[in-house]
């Protein structure tokens, strides 16, 4: 699908096809049972710390499979957060090499073993490495988006994704203004996923405003609210949102209203929310009744990817762990330096 090209996937009643929905709940089936594969893993002492996104499919899945994935500045750039499993699946990533991060693996692709798990890099896919400490990816994305402004010739664009209390970070502010300014704008998509939770606080009482949306308002960007946990309103609110940046070369600021169906880290046991709407549960239930797909079907394909986590983890568990003489590896790009010399 070309990314230039907005609602290719839209029937005319507005209802994405049965292809694409059908495409969609395998992607979030998929990332849903390999969230619980980490957490698995995580409490059977397999790994040292979980944080991931369960309840965030049905947004992350159609960002994934919208974006211009490539290297370099004709393709775009993702800020990623530690929640965006769903949107790596999406972009065609291994769930194996999740548990491999997991689990601290040589193998680990993202990290050779040495981040915790949803820190993924991929550089051929202009991934930019998932940081720790919340929200920094908002000012990072600004130097992503000035070289692909304007007048560079640059074809991509540069998405960054949050969660909600990590937009009382400075860096959020920030990206709101060097993407706005007049005559200087940058081609930013900034997305926030609010489940309405900090680590242990609530939204309410910590916000001076409705919707974090509202905050790109006062910096004449665009500004949109979706239901995150539908993922067709999700695909159609991403077509529109891209397309505007891609086309305006400006900023624009969607924010998806998402579910948090688990803590949010293995620091608070990763048990299960109450009282939560499930994504995928409600996108099932939506696909059933127009008679895409059955229930057994899809017990069969639940089943199915959850033997195959279980079948890559038993692989994983005999995968070699870093050796101790590489912990300077991967601090510098290799071919930058002068000399061979660190």
């Amino acid at each position: 699908m070309s990314p230039a090209s907005p609602n290719l996937s839209v029937a005319p009643s507005g209802q994405l096809s049965a292809e694409t929905c059908l495409k969609i709940h395998d992607l979030m089936l998929r990332a849903r049972i390999l969230e619980e594969r980490l957490i698995s893993m995580y409490k059977q002492g397999e790994g040292f710390f979980w944080i991931g996104g369960p309840g965030e499919e049905a947004f992350n899945v159609p960002l994934g499979l919208l974006v211009d994935k490539g290297a370099g500045v004709d393709h775009d750039y993702l800020h990623l957060h530690y929640r965006a499993s769903g949107a790596l699946l999406a972009m065609g990533a291994n769930p194996v090499d999740s548990l491999r991060q997991m689990r601290n693996t040589a193998t680990d692709p993202y990290s050779k073993g040495r981040n915790f798990a949803g820190h993924y890099s991929v550089r051929e896919w202009n991934i930019v490495p998932v940081s720790s400490p919340i929200e920094v990816q908002f000012s990072i994305a600004i130097g992503t988006a000035r070289a692909q402004r304007k007048g560079t010739g640059a074809k991509g664009i540069t998405v960054v994704q949050g969660g909600d209390a990590g937009t009382a970070e400075g860096d959020f502010a920030t990206a709101l203004v060097w993407s706005s300014r007049k005559g200087n704008e940058i081609p930013l998509l900034m997305i926030v996923t609010n489940n309405r939770y900090g680590i242990s606080t609530q939204y309410a009482g910590q916000h001076g405003y409705d919707q974090i949306a509202d905050r790109g308002k006062a910096f004449g960007m665009p500004t949109a609210v979706v239901d995150g946990n539908d993922p067709e309103a999700s695909y159609v609110a991403l077509e529109k949102a891209l397309h505007y940046v891609r086309t305006e070369k400006k900023p624009y600021l969607l924010e998806a209203m998402v579910s948090r169906l688990r803590g949010h880290s293995s620091a608070s046991g990763a048990n299960p929310v109450k009282g939560e709407i499930d994504c995928l549960e409600r996108f099932e239930a939506t696909i059933i009744d127009r008679k895409f797909i059955d229930r057994g079907e899809i017990e069969k394909r639940r089943a199915a990817f959850t033997q195959e986590m279980l079948d890559a983890s038993a692989v994983v568990r005999g995968e070699p762990m870093p050796d101790p003489a590489s912990v300077w590896e991967n601090i510098y790009s290799e071919k930058n330096l002068v000399g061979g010399e660190r």
